[in-house]
């Protein structure tokens, strides 16, 4: 005998489980090699900070590897780990969309397709206005990776 309620407690519970594997294991923490881009990011209202490297094809076209190093809370840092696992192989166009894709989950109104399923996990995030910011550092921190490497992003004014 299951209810709706049951089932949500359950999924918020996967959730939170997964965050905190990410938090505590993360499986892309290091710095790509070699280093096609290189981006950091701030969020100065919590102090999160995330460093982000990228690998590219030699077109400069498709990201091959990304890694971040940082430091953090849980969503922030679970974040920036699924996040480098789904840009593997995609293209730069592909990954701007991601990024919108992400966006549009933090408010409510986007779910990421099948095969990138991952990271709709920290879509729960969006019912907490505060935490949206750290959810969302290091897919700003991607987007100036991609348009305009080399300046410090800060989403303070999110």
């Amino acid at each position: 005998m299951t209810n709706s309620g049951t089932n949500l407690g359950n999924v918020r519970d996967l959730y939170q489980q997964v965050i905190l594997e990410r938090y505590k294991k993360p499986k892309f923490k290091g710095v790509t090699d070699p280093i096609d881009r290189y981006q950091k990011g701030h969020n100065p209202s919590c102090g999160d900070t995330i460093e982000l490297t990228l690998q590219l094809d030699e077109a400069q076209a498709t990201i091959i590897a990304a890694k971040f190093d940082g430091e953090g809370c849980a969503i922030a840092l679970s974040s920036a780990d699924l996040m480098a696992e789904a840009l593997r192989g995609k293209t730069v166009t592909e990954a701007l969309e991601m990024i919108e894709g992400f966006q549009g989950m933090m408010r409510g109104d986007f779910e990421f397709p099948h095969e990138l399923r991952k990271l709709n996990v920290l879509k729960g995030v969006s019912q907490f206005p505060v935490r949206i910011k750290c959810a969302n550092l290091v897919w700003h921190t991607l987007r100036a990776a991609l348009q305009s490497p080399g300046a410090v992003v800060s989403n303070e004014a999110e």
